[in-house]
């Protein structure tokens, strides 16, 4: 990976969503030039790894002489693979903490316009589902010219819809995606974590391979309250006033508990799981996916 990650000043500056997914993609893509991520070839759409019991014939001796590695030829029947991005538009979605630059959906917003735009770079056909307590919006799979624009125009300017619910509108799209390929759930997953598992297991059990985003603000997750502070429940609008010193062990014990019951669980139903700050870059994001991709190729 490249040393240095898009500044989040810099993308805040950035009005136009398909800039800031270009911006952070070539980005991306020119650290992969210059360290190559764990091994995979920079022309990740064209080539893959050698592996044992591959043809030989299919070796490319030409990138083996410059990088004394071997790689197979891909042809575009085995590099296009059906990616669906399935983003939590719930309320609880539009939480911003104090020093963050962006909300959690803001966030997840952008990270869903660089995957689109990434995977479909990589000739892959992406499908977006947007959803709270049942789905909103739902575009197909498709690599079609324009698709990306579609992608794009749905995601600029998103409004934190409804109450959460994450299990049932997943249950739905598991039994409704006809093709098999990779789900990237990206949400804040503040639900019962036993019901959300449950739906990620049905993912797993159609033939999909998941990887989920859990997408939290930093106040979240460490809790950087100091001062007598009025909270409230985006959802349900209840209010609580409570002192971060009196509260701050028993919050970050409960929130251990809760983010180990989806990082363990998800391991137990083949999810690959990823906590991400929304100060995270997110190049990093795109390093995970491109990861979880490979294994796919």
């Amino acid at each position: 990976m490249a040393d240095k990650y898009i500044d989040f000043d810099v993308l805040a500056r950035i009005s136009s969503l398909e800039l800031l997914a270009r911006t952070v993609v070539q980005g991306f893509t020119l650290g992969l030039h210059r360290s190559p991520y764990r091994g995979f070839s920079v022309e990740f759409a064209e080539y893959r790894q050698y592996a044992p019991g591959d043809e030989i014939r299919f070796i490319d001796w030409n990138v083996y002489g410059r990088t004394d590695r071997y790689y197979i030829k891909q042809f575009e029947e085995e590099t296009n693979l059906a990616c669906h991005l399935l983003l939590d538009v719930s309320a609880s979605m539009g939480f911003k903490g104090p020093d963050a630059k962006f909300s959690k959906l803001e966030y997840g917003c952008f990270l869903s316009a660089c995957l689109a735009y990434f995977l479909m770079g990589q000739r892959d056909s992406v499908s977006l589902t947007l959803f709270d307590s049942q789905v909103r919006v739902r575009l197909p799979a498709s690599s079609r010219q324009g698709h990306l624009q579609r992608i794009l125009t749905e995601l600029d300017g998103l409004k934190a819809g409804n109450d959460t619910n994450i299990s049932k509108p997943m249950h739905e799209m598991a039994g409704g995606l006809k093709r098999r390929g990779m789900c990237i759930l990206i949400s804040d997953l503040l639900d019962d974590p036993a019901a959300v598992l449950s739906a990620l297991q049905h993912f797993h059990f159609a033939g999909h391979d998941v990887l989920v985003f859990h997408v939290l603000d930093n106040a979240e997750i460490n809790f950087t309250y100091s001062t007598l502070t009025e909270f409230r429940d985006m959802e349900n609008g209840e209010k609580l006033l409570l002192s971060p010193g009196a509260t701050r062990r028993a919050y970050m014990e409960e929130f251990n508990r809760f983010q180990t019951a989806y990082e363990k669980g998800a391991a137990n139903v083949k999810a690959d799981y990823r906590l991400l700050n929304t100060r995270t870059p997110l190049e990093l994001a795109l390093s995970e996916c491109l990861y979880k991709r490979s294994r796919m190729g």
